[in-house]
């Protein structure tokens, strides 16, 4: 007997609700056979309508149930239980009170506690070692900060390029301005996330045309995964504007170019003529590490396409349910989600993967938990077929039904290579 799928008690309590949905009816089907086990969760067993009804709730500023996110370590109605009374009356619901009004949503407060992070880190430890005192175990301790701070910030910039901004109208200065400041700390070019995930990569859709697309190789190769990194890391600055000039988006192929040239070029002059070693330390370094990110992220996301239909978005991007990339990213699990509506805030995924769960199992979409993007690339690179295949939640009967190595071969198909032919005419 395989070992059964497990809901992690530190998952979100939307995840958790969801993950519980989705096992309910693979339990004891099939020779790999799903044993639910439920730790912290002492509600019954609910039907789908009344899970959805919660997780609406969640995120309804009207319900009694309204749960914003103020931290990501903590789930705020623990902090409300386990805090003593004195700081949740003095502390903890004044600065929701406040931080909620600094949000573009309420449930955001955590966005405003990332900005106050990174004001109170990011930007003094840059300064200090660019004009006070620079030492080689400061300065790689920023990078390894910043290495922990980027999928957080990266996400969170995610959510600003789709919804126009993070804050409230009266702080919509703090909300142009800050991008320019943080965005070199953390390892993106101005602007460039913003061309290339939202003009780009969404329109086309990981498709052939897609500079980022997963499709021209084989995605558990190592020789294929280092020549995708490698074409981003070198090519991109070229590949995009010029994607956009041939389609005739000559404004956005002159805005992207400047933007991702200037940004550059501001890195070249803070090395030739600031403190070399700290520029160093605090810009390129996470400009390098957050591009292999985007790129391993990314070749994750997408690994699994469905050579029947490659266009859908159902059958070529997947979802996980995991606590890295849901609780520390946003809800970034949900690709598939994300890229059936783009603009869907990401507290609302949980419940629109329920919503549309009959659509998700006649597409034969993929659900993973317990495994975040990286260990996925990882464990595709290493072409750990069983180990994916055990972290994947089934949904629906025909995936139900299927052996541990029906997946494994369901899995290895999809990671192949399209014919150059067979994707043109698709």
């Amino acid at each position: 007997m395989d070992q059964p799928i497990a809901i992690d008690p530190y998952s979100t309590l939307p995840d958790q609700l969801v993950l519980r949905e989705l096992l309910q009816n693979s339990e004891g089907q099939g020779e790999y056979s799903v044993a639910i086990v439920f730790t912290k969760l002492t509600t019954g067993v609910e039907s789908t309508p009344e899970t959805i009804q919660k997780l609406h709730a969640l995120n309804d500023p009207s319900h009694a149930a309204f749960d914003p996110t103020v931290f990501q370590f903590w789930e705020t109605h623990h902090l409300r239980v386990q805090l003593p009374a004195i700081v949740r009356k003095y502390l903890l619901e004044p600065y929701i009170a406040w931080a909620q009004g600094a949000a573009r949503f309420p449930t955001d407060v955590v966005m405003v506690t990332h900005l106050l992070l990174y004001l109170t880190t990011s930007i003094p430890s840059a300064i200090w070692l660019h004009c006070y005192h620079f030492t080689w175990v400061h300065g790689l301790l920023h990078w390894v900060l910043h290495v922990w701070y980027t999928g957080t910030y990266t996400l969170m910039k995610h959510q600003y390029i789709h919804l126009n901004g993070i804050l409230a109208p009266s702080y919509r200065w703090v909300d142009w301005l800050f991008p320019y400041i943080l965005d070199p700390l953390l390892g993106h070019t101005w602007h460039s996330y913003y061309y290339h995930h939202v003009k780009h990569h969404h329109v086309e859709g990981n498709g052939p045309d897609d500079l980022s697309s997963t499709m021209w190789y084989d995605r558990d190769s190592p020789l294929d995964f280092a020549c995708y990194v490698g074409r981003f890391f070198f090519l991109i600055w070229l590949e995009l504007p010029l994607y956009f000039w041939r389609r005739g988006k000559r404004a956005y192929a002159v805005q992207a170019a400047f933007w991702e040239l200037s940004n550059y070029l501001f890195l070249y002059l803070l090395w030739r003529y600031g403190n070399a070693r700290a520029a160093f330390c605090v810009f390129f370094l996470p400009l390098l590490t957050l591009r292999l990110g985007l790129m391993a992220g990314n070749w994750g996301q997408h690994a699994f396409v469905d050579p029947q239909d490659p266009t859908s978005d159902f059958r070529s991007s997947i979802t996980l349910i995991d606590v890295s990339s849901n609780r520390f990213c946003f809800n970034d699990g949900y690709h598939t989600s994300h890229h059936l509506h783009p603009r869907r805030h990401w507290r609302d995924h949980p419940q629109a993967l329920l919503k549309d769960r009959s659509r998700y199992t006649d597409e034969q979409a993929l659900v993973f938990c317990n495994i975040d993007y990286l260990m996925l690339t990882i464990r595709l690179l290493r072409k750990d077929y069983e180990y994916i295949a055990k972290c994947m939640v089934p949904i629906g009967t025909l995936q139900t039904a299927m052996t541990l190595q029906e997946r494994v071969a369901m899995l290895r198909e999809r990671t192949r290579r399209f014919p150059v032919h067979c994707m043109r005419r698709k």
